[in-house]
């Protein structure tokens, strides 16, 4: 009978594999051990699924205007929510805008980290003048509010759902950047990363192979309140104006225009893309909080 011979790297790599997923298993116990978190994740869950379902089964019209239905409150028949100036259905309304406050929050955030993690590692690794140049130019950026460097780029350009979360993105990337060039400082003089060099292997490989996968828990963590920031710089920038054109939507544009009929007493064109742009923006800080606590019991 033939037995097959464990080799002592075979031995390391099982080792090192159950320590991985036992790591993985702590994250995810550590994560479901904090309430808020789970009900942060369940809200997502439900908010991805009223705006990417929502419509597939509540089927409503959000381009033809009907003047014969403008301004219902809500519970009138076959209005749940009402309507708003344009007769639109307000319900449905949200649907829409959903869809697209969380595509563009999505996207830019991912754009954003990605871009902000490969920066950050670049400056942190190489060091010195590189290091010195490509930070100041992340302090000097970081120095003008968010909100204005965005005005400001909206204003010069004109809006489209790419352009939207490109300018997210490139006012969203500094803070991801300075996070993991903090961590790039740490893991560089790491055994992993020293052998890397000493077996001839180029500075990007050590940055895009070791550095950056060691700092996924630092960008997953980012990235969540990334997301929120994201949809609230969205909803400020279609606030004052500078959102996607009618007939499309986001929760942004919709409160902008419930606020030109507060006074008239139209208070649910306000009360609930406005509910809805709060509970998601919190819910993802939940899932931020509740990762951060998770990998922070795991290296303790």
């Amino acid at each position: 009978m033939n037995t097959a011979s464990t080799t002592p790297a075979a031995l390391e790599t099982a080792s090192a594999n159950t320590k991985s997923k036992g790591n993985f298993r702590l994250l995810v116990e550590a994560f479901f051990s904090d309430k808020l978190g789970i009900i942060g994740i369940i809200f997502l869950v439900l908010i991805t699924l009223f705006c990417f379902v929502g419509p597939l089964v509540y089927h409503t019209n959000q381009i033809n205007t009907n003047l014969n239905t403008v301004h219902l409150p809500p519970g009138t028949p076959g209005y749940p929510l009402g309507t708003d100036e344009n007769g639109y259905d307000l319900l449905g309304r949200l649907m829409v805008g959903g869809q697209t406050a969380l595509i563009i929050g999505f996207l830019a955030a991912f754009i954003a980290t990605m871009f902000g993690a490969i920066w950050g590692a670049i400056a942190g690794y190489f060091g010195g003048g590189v290091d010195a140049v490509m930070m100041r130019i992340v302090d000097t950026l970081l120095s003008i509010p968010s909100l204005f460097l965005a005005l400001f780029i909206a204003s010069i350009v004109s809006i489209t759902p790419l352009i939207l979360i490109l300018v997210v993105a490139l006012v969203a990337w500094l803070v991801p950047s300075r996070l993991i060039r903090g961590e790039t400082l740490s893991l560089k003089s790491r055994e992993y990363v020293q052998a890397v060099r000493m077996m001839g292997g180029s500075p990007f490989r050590a940055i895009f192979l070791h550095i950056i996968p060691n700092t996924i828990g630092t960008i997953m963590v980012n990235a969540s309140f990334q997301i929120a920031d994201a949809i609230l710089l969205i909803a400020a920038l279609s606030y004052l104006g500078l959102g996607i054109p009618p007939p499309a939507t986001n929760w942004g544009n919709m409160l902008a225009s419930g606020t030109n009929f507060t006074l008239a007493g139209y208070w649910w064109l306000i009360y609930f893309p406005g509910a809805a742009i709060v509970l998601t923006v919190v819910a993802f800080n939940f899932v931020g909080d509740a990762l951060r606590s998770a990998l922070e019991r795991r290296i303790q």
